[in-house]
This record gives C-alpha cells, sequence and structure tokens, in this order.
C-alpha cells in the first residue's frame, strides 16, 4: 500500500486531525498490558524509550482503519495506540502540561466496553500524583474517583499495569511531553480505508496478530450501544447500569458457577437467548415462531435487535435475580420430573456447557423463573405446587399406541403456546392451588384437557392437606406422570370435592404401585396379562381389544396381550378397554394377581385357548417370543406369534 509523508502521524498529530478515535465494539480487550504479554510490552517500551532518548525518530507499523459517524476506527494498531495514549497521559502529569494541551487525549476513547471508555476519559480529567515511588496504579485505585467495578475489566487492569511499566521507563526521561508531541519523534503510517466499514471479515483478514471477539462479546457491545442509544437506562446510577453490572456482579457470578474451558460467554449467550424466546412469546412478535427456531437451534444467533426495552428490563431482573443465588440448593425441585428431570436444576441446565437444554427444558426454567421473579423464596412448598402443576401438563404427550410418547413440546408453535398459558397461570402462582380452584376455566386452550383435570384436583386438594398429600403422592406414579384421571375414575369420583374417598383412593393407588409402577423397565408381569384375561366387561373377556390387525399367513385376526410397560398410558385413556384394567385393580384391593387367576372360574362358553393362557403360566412365560397373538375367527384357536409381523407360522406356537 502507497504511503507519503501525508500519511505519516504521531499520535498526537493523529488526535489534533481526528474528531474522535475510537476503538471499536468489534476489537477485542487492551492486551499489551495483561500480565502474561510482559515481554512484548517492555521489547515495545524499550524500542519508545531508546527512540526518545537518542533523539532518534522510530516509524511505527501501518494504524489501519475507517471513519465511522465521524470518528476514526481503528481496524490494525489498537494496542499500540493504546500504549500511546498511556504514554502521552503520563508526560502530560509528569511534566505538568497545561489542561488546553492534554484535553486532546479526551479524544481517544473505547467503544468496547463503556467501563473502559469512562475510565479513559476520568484518567485525563482528573489529577494523579506520579511523583514518589508508590506504584501509580495503586494510586489511582485509591482515588475517590475510580470505581470499585472497573478492577473487573480486563481493559482497564491492563491499562494500569502499562502505566506502572511506563513509569519504570520514562520517569528520568526530561521533558518527555515535548518530545512526543513537539519533535514527533515516535510516529507510524496512518491509512484510512475509504468507504469500508469495519466488519468481522475485514478483521480477520487484516489483523491476523488480533483475536476475535466471541459472539457473546460482539453481542454485549452492541446490546450496550442499543440501551445506550435507545435511553433504556436515562434514571439509572452508574452503579445499576447493564454494563456495570455485566462487567461486575454477574460475571463473577458466572465465573463462579459456569466457567468451562476458562470462559462463560456461552453460558451467558445461552441464558439470554433463552429469556428472548420466552419474551418473544409474550410479546406477541411476528416473526415469534421463526425466532423461537432460530435460537432454540443456535443461541449465539441472538442480536441485539431482538430486544425490546421489555425484554430488556426482563434480562436485567433475571440477572439480578439469579446472581443472588449461591446456594443452588434453593433451586432444587424435589419432584419426578420424568426423562426432563434435571441433573442440578432448571437455571443449570439452561446455562450449563454440560446440558443442551430442549424446549421443554426452557418452558421448565421459565416457570421456575417467573414463580422467583414475583414470589422470592420464603414459600418453598408453594414454589413446589406451582412446578408440580406445570410438570403436570408438560408431562402430558400424546400417547400413541404402541407407548410411544413423544414430548408435548416439539416445535416453536408449542412452545408459544405453552409460554402464553404459564404466563397466565403465573398470575396465581402464589398459591396455585387455590387459584385454580376458583377458575372454571382459563383464557388459555393450550393442554386443554389436562388443565380441566387441574382444575378439579385443586379443589380436593384445598379442602385439607391430607387430600394433597394423596393426590400429589398419585401423580408422582412413573405409571400416571402427574395425570391421574383414571385414577379418579377408579374410585367412581363425581367431581364434588366433599364426596373424595381418601382411603378408596389411596387404596388404588398402593395397588398401581405394587403391581404396575415399575419405572426401570419396560416390562409388564405375564400375570398381569394373565389377570386381565380373567375380566369381564359388558359380558365379553377381550382386554386385547384395544389393537388389531390381520395376520394373512394364518387367516386370523392379530391382537396385542399390552406389548411394553408405557402402552399401558395409553390403555388406560382408551374408554372402551380401560374398564378391564380398572376391574382388576379394584379386584387386587384386598387381593393378589396369584390368587385372582388361581380363583377365576371360567365361563362355559370360553375359549379353550383362552382358558390354557390364564391358567397355565409356561404358554406366556416360556413358549410365548412376543406380546401378541392371532386369533381363528371362529375363535377355536390362537397362535402365539414369535414377532409382530411373522412371515410364516413357523415358530409360532398353536394353542386349540
Amino acid at each position: 500500500m502507497e504511503t507519503n509523508n501525508n500519511n505519516i502521524y504521531s499520535f498526537f498529530q493523529l488526535l489534533e486531525n481526528q474528531e474522535k478515535i475510537e476503538i471499536p465494539i468489534i476489537q477485542r480487550d487492551y492486551a499489551q498490558g495483561r500480565e502474561d504479554k510482559s515481554e512484548i510490552r517492555d521489547n515495545f517500551l524499550t524500542a519508545l524509550e531508546t527512540s526518545i532518548n537518542a533523539q532518534q525518530p522510530i516509524q511505527l507499523d501501518f494504524i489501519y482503519g475507517s471513519k465511522v459517524d465521524k470518528s476514526f476506527q481503528p481496524l490494525d494498531g489498537q494496542q499500540r495506540l493504546t500504549t500511546l495514549f498511556l504514554l502521552h497521559w503520563y508526560a502530560s502529569v509528569k511534566d505538568q502540561v497545561p489542561e488546553e494541551q492534554t484535553r486532546k487525549l479526551k479524544k481517544f476513547s473505547y467503544e468496547t466496553r463503556i467501563t473502559s471508555r469512562e475510565f479513559c476519559n476520568s484518567l485525563v480529567e482528573n489529577s494523579v500524583d506520579i511523583n514518589n515511588d508508590e506504584k501509580i496504579s495503586d494510586k489511582i485505585r485509591d482515588s475517590k474517583w475510580f470505581f470499585l467495578s472497573w478492577n473487573h475489566d480486563p481493559t482497564i487492569d491492563a491499562m494500569l499495569r502499562s502505566i506502572d511499566d511506563i513509569n519504570l521507563k520514562f520517569k528520568h526521561v526530561d521533558n518527555l511531553w515535548s518530545k512526543l508531541v513537539a519533535q514527533n519523534l515516535i510516529s507510524f503510517y496512518y491509512v484510512e480505508l475509504d468507504e469500508i466499514g469495519l466488519t468481522d471479515d475485514l478483521y480477520i483478514k487484516m489483523n491476523a496478530r488480533g483475536k476475535l471477539l466471541s459472539p457473546f462479546e460482539n453481542f454485549k457491545a452492541s446490546f450496550e450501544k442499543r440501551i445506550e442509544d435507545n435511553n433504556w437506562e436515562v434514571d439509572k446510577l452508574q452503579l445499576n447500569k447493564f454494563a456495570f453490572k455485566i462487567d461486575t456482579d454477574w460475571t463473577d457470578y458466572f465465573w463462579k458457577h459456569f466457567r468451562k474451558n476458562n470462559t462463560i460467554d456461552n453460558s451467558l449467550m445461552k441464558f439470554m437467548s433463552a429469556l428472548i424466546m420466552v419474551r418473544a412469546s409474550l410479546e406477541r412478535r411476528a416473526d415469534r415462531i421463526a425466532l423461537i427456531y432460530q435460537l432454540n437451534d443456535n443461541y449465539n444467533s441472538l442480536k441485539p435487535n431482538h430486544i425490546s426495552e421489555k425484554s430488556y428490563e426482563y434480562i436485567y431482573s433475571c440477572f439480578q435475580l439469579y446472581s443472588d443465588f449461591e446456594d443452588f440448593e434453593i433451586l432444587k425441585i424435589d419432584i419426578p420430573f420424568y426423562r426432563h428431570t434435571p441433573l442440578q436444576n432448571f437455571f443449570d441446565e439452561v446455562v450449563s456447557m454440560d446440558a443442551s437444554s430442549s424446549y421443554t427444558q426452557k418452558v421448565y426454567f421459565y416457570a421456575l423463573t417467573e414463580y422467583l421473579l414475583r414470589n422470592g423464596t420464603d414459600n418453598r412448598e408453594r414454589l413446589i405446587d406451582w412446578m408440580r402443576v406445570i410438570r403436570n401438563i408438560l408431562s402430558r404427550g400424546s400417547v400413541e399406541k404402541g407407548g410411544n410418547r413423544p414430548d408435548i413440546i416439539r416445535s416453536p408453535e408449542t412452545f408459544d403456546g405453552v409460554i402464553n398459558l404459564i404466563s397466565e397461570l403465573a398470575e396465581g402462582s402464589d398459591d396455585i392451588y387455590s387459584f385454580l380452584a376458583n377458575k372454571e376455566k382459563l383464557n388459555s386452550t393450550f393442554a386443554k384437557d389436562q388443565i380441566e383435570e387441574e382444575l378439579t384436583k385443586s379443589k380436593i386438594v384445598i379442602l385439607n392437606d391430607d387430600y394433597k398429600s394423596s393426590i400429589n403422592l398419585m401423580e408422582d406414579l412413573n405409571f400416571f406422570k402427574g395425570r391421574i384421571s383414571f385414577g379418579l375414575n377408579c374410585i367412581e369420583y363425581d367431581g364434588n370435592p366433599n364426596n373424595f374417598n381418601k382411603n378408596n383412593f389411596d387404596d388404588v393407588r398402593n395397588v398401581i404401585k405394587q403391581y404396575f409402577d415399575d419405572e426401570n423397565s419396560d416390562k409388564i408381569s405375564n400375570d398381569i396379562r394373565r389377570g386381565l384375561l380373567t375380566i369381564e366387561v359388558n359380558g365379553f373377556y377381550n382386554f386385547y381389544g384395544y389393537w388389531w390387525s390381520y395376520w394373512y399367513v394364518g387367516d386370523a385376526n392379530k391382537r396385542c396381550l399390552i406389548d411394553n410397560y408405557r402402552e399401558l398410558e395409553y390403555y388406560i385413556y382408551n374408554t372402551e378397554y380401560s374398564p378391564y384394567l380398572k376391574k382388576l385393580i379394584l379386584q387386587l384391593i384386598g387381593s393378589d394377581i396369584k390368587k385372582i387367576i388361581e380363583d377365576f372360574q371360567p365361563p362355559v362358553d370360553m375359549p379353550n385357548w383362552k382358558v390354557r393362557l390364564i391358567k397355565d403360566s409356561d404358554l406366556l412365560d416360556k413358549k410365548s417370543k412376543s406380546n401378541y397373538i392371532a386369533i381363528s375367527p371362529d375363535e377355536k384357536f390362537c397362535y402365539l406369534l414369535k414377532s409382530k409381523r411373522p412371515r410364516d407360522t413357523k415358530g409360532c406356537n398353536k394353542i386349540i
């Protein structure tokens, strides 16, 4: 790139020819002053010292940059310019230069951090005594104008370290200011990149020595600018502003709890993107579905223009909320969340780099956050009540025949629906059962069936603590996963809470817990299958009628004897066939499954193959290779199928 004398400037000449010099938001922190850069810093300062002492000019490398809103923003040269700024400030203090000359130093500014910018300005505006052996950095830190929070800014920390080293190198140099400003011994080539904006791509290509800021650092700087440009914090004290808090208390908190590979940037981005997914839904943004999908897929795609003033206030409140928690036990909710049970808590699940949170986990996080924001942590029982109701709603996927149970929240559309439902419920989160007990219906139509059950249960729960305990214990069974309408049906509950029979209800729960609540297995006992074959409903012994297919190989109707444990969940809400299981459960109160089988007296017209399946345990235990049977059209015999879809009769035992 060609240069001429018009392109050669000293630092002070550059200041005089610019309205402002800004280190832009995409640049990294001032690194030359870091502890681990002492050799680089010493070499650079030694070169400057040698030049000044020998009265020999030194030309530094190119300073590239472009004009942005009348301010010069360096693309390459940030480190050198910052060190030269500090050297000129030191010279102005050492030589007691009049204020009308030094005020030009205020043209140098940092946009990377608001705290860095304010420190540079305060450094020039305030006097510092450097004429003794005390470290200048200590004097600055002890000054009334120095905010304690600035100690957390890595750029300020590095600047203070450089000032101390500058003092060691230049404290014996006379007329330092004149040699810097009048003699222009230190200069560099200045190249302005006309009509080229400062972009990440350009930064990567031209500043090979620089370190590209992380997505969070870029986002944070732009977000702070958005806050400032829109005057969202015009009434806040400096100590309470977002830029101050994110560089101090909040970052310290995340660093303490969520540091992974020496960074917390991703955790901070995960936290804020989850909050904006929620806010996009609550604010009914026109693009909310696309934005929810985008942020769930890539938390680093969060942009400042996704954030409204209300969303900024929400983010601020949530940072404040969670940074107050040192004891994470407060955030743990001791109820089963089944497949979504968090490793620690739902806050941790969303922000930790050890987990990848789903739509459902983010909804739990929102529910937890909403309760804590509204009610605090004083009443833990009420918090658990609230999360229990949310758990019941979110656990209700559409159970399919065969036992497959997809999550209720599998898309941005369902996320949007449930967020607005929880927002409506949150009005009564401080006492969710009383809130629901006094509601006939909700405005939201999401999860309508489960909401109706929650309204029904709440009317029972508020009557007394014993009823509440019984309801809760039934909900927590793996068999039910929160939805207990079948349990209520087993005791013929008529909807009047005064008629709730706790003893009968507890009896039903005990039977289900004993025979149907093996959370560690996907199997059910063959004794249960035999027991169900003994049950008659409306004159039929056909509990297996819920499933049908035709087996052309054997010219027979295929049926399923409930293949797996989770299929029971589909079965109990099939109104035509659930009475079989209900009757068996009621018989098991005060009895046991083997006695029911032994005492069963088959009617004279019951097919012999069915009697044999009931009475001969070896048929299902040893000869059946699957839980599927094929029954002849005349019901004279059945096959024990070797698989769900056998292609021949070989290996399929025929029972006559």
